[in-house]
């Protein structure tokens, strides 16, 4: 296994620039999201402000051979879902996952998005995925252990009936698109890796209005609720500070 890397100041400074960036791509890309746009037309707008007004580089693209530079995951679309000529429809709901590198390092975030009016149980768990996100993250502080933040956004989301995704978790994140440790979302109080200071790590609940169970896709990519229920996911990349936590990849509507 490889070890956990404590970020320098330095290197923190760095992973700002990238999750401030990676924000600033979910901001920019907003109003763009409405009917009639196809997922395809939404990855070229934002690979193009990537590389020309960032001047950073799509993670995602070439990453293990995904073909293009975010996720578009709408629906029962749980995560990695691949941009193409779908057009959205009033009523989708759709999770745009951005990853960008900048001087060597990554910011990783997302962003749920309601297309025209939606249902109301797509904006309860839209608004409940959410919530337990910022459940777990603000656990983050140096001694607590990742079994804590797991079980709490756990209880968070099945309280309100809903399910937790297993097969996939937030990671750490820095050089490297993924790396130590896992992020669970669900989990047992008192268990895990303990936090320390200067730790970088993605929390990304990924919660269904069904069954927890998924399906892979034949594209090698796509993973679908296996009931076809929805399913819903945001993401901020986390740094781990002396006192408590930093939000790296905050947008300005959040603050």
């Amino acid at each position: 296994m490889m070890a956990v890397t404590i970020k320098s100041v330095d290197e923190v400074e760095k992973m700002r620039i990238a999750g401030r960036l990676a924000g600033e791509v979910l901001s920019m890309i907003g109003e763009h999201v409405q009917a009639g746009i196809t997922t395809d037309e939404l990855n070229q707008i934002c690979h193009d402000y990537i590389v020309d007004v960032q001047k950073a580089i799509p993670a995602p693209l070439n990453y293990h051979g995904f073909p293009k530079s975010v996720c578009t995951s709408v629906n029962h679309v749980i995560c990695h879902g691949i941009p193409g000529d779908k057009k959205l429809k009033d009523g989708d709901i759709i999770n745009i996952d951005v990853t960008v590198i900048k001087d060597g390092f990554h910011g990783d975030t997302s962003k749920m998005f309601h297309v025209g009016k939606t249902s109301i149980l797509a904006q309860r768990l839209v608004r409940v995925a959410h919530e337990a996100m910022f459940v777990g993250i603000d656990m983050v502080k140096p001694g607590i252990r990742l079994g804590d933040i797991g079980h709490a956004i756990q209880q968070c989301a099945e309280k309100e009936h809903f399910s937790i995704v297993r097969e996939y978790c937030g990671h750490g994140i820095g050089r490297g698109f993924h790396e130590e440790p896992q992020v669970l979302h669900y989990g047992t109080p008192d268990t895990g890796m303990v936090l320390q200071s200067g730790m970088t790590f993605t929390i990304e609940p990924m919660i269904n209005a069904g069954k927890r169970h998924v399906r892979q896709l034949p594209d090698g990519w796509t993973v679908v609720t296996k009931d076809r229920s929805l399913s819903a996911q945001w993401e901020h990349t986390i740094l781990v500070t002396d006192d408590g936590y930093e939000i790296l990849t905050l947008r300005e509507e959040e603050r």
